[in-house]
């Protein structure tokens, strides 16, 4: 793994993003901007550097970022990634009950704060999906930015070492 993030350090900066860009959500700017500010001493400090870039942005462009994330459940076009991890989760065998709550769900919460429900989905089923929504639906409007920002950065970094199992096997 050390070897791997010295290879990293030594790319272009369009390599680097071209592999990293897709961690958070159609948000090449947090690859963009993290960079120029390597070498990297581990992949935890390239996430936190990354990390760092979401936090220090204007709310505005974290509220993009936020935005750019699928509904969960949806039938739509989205992103590879988020296609497989939300199958994984069994999000793409739902009854057509159970679609059309989780749809009037997600449309509540959007509605409520302004951005999709984000989940880290990686360990959870149908069941605990729903659970989590119902519950983060009876916060404030900021202890759920943070919650869905802190939810980007747990499905970054899940991206992360899936990219990562991918090149040492």
């Amino acid at each position: 793994m050390d070897d791997l993030i010295h290879l990293v350090n030594g790319w272009s900066d369009q390599q680097f993003m071209k592999e990293f860009g897709p961690l958070f959500e159609e948000s090449a700017w947090i690859a963009e901007r993290s960079a120029g500010l390597r070498p990297f001493g581990s992949w935890e400090e390239m996430m936190q550097v990354m990390t760092k870039q979401v936090l220090d942005s204007e709310y505005e462009e974290k509220l993009e970022l936020l935005r750019k994330h699928p509904d969960l459940g949806a039938r739509i076009s989205m992103s590879t990634s988020s296609v497989q991890e939300q199958a994984g989760a069994g999000l793409d065998s739902l009854t057509p009950e159970q679609y059309n709550e989780l749809k009037q769900l997600n449309e509540r919460y959007t509605k409520q704060f302004g951005f999709p429900f984000i989940l880290a989905v990686k360990g959870h089923t149908k069941g605990s999906i729903f659970d989590s929504i119902r519950q983060r639906l009876e916060r404030n409007e900021q202890e759920e930015f943070e919650t869905a920002l802190n939810e980007v950065f747990k499905i970054a970094t899940i991206r992360l070492q899936q990219w990562m199992t991918k090149r040492t096997t």
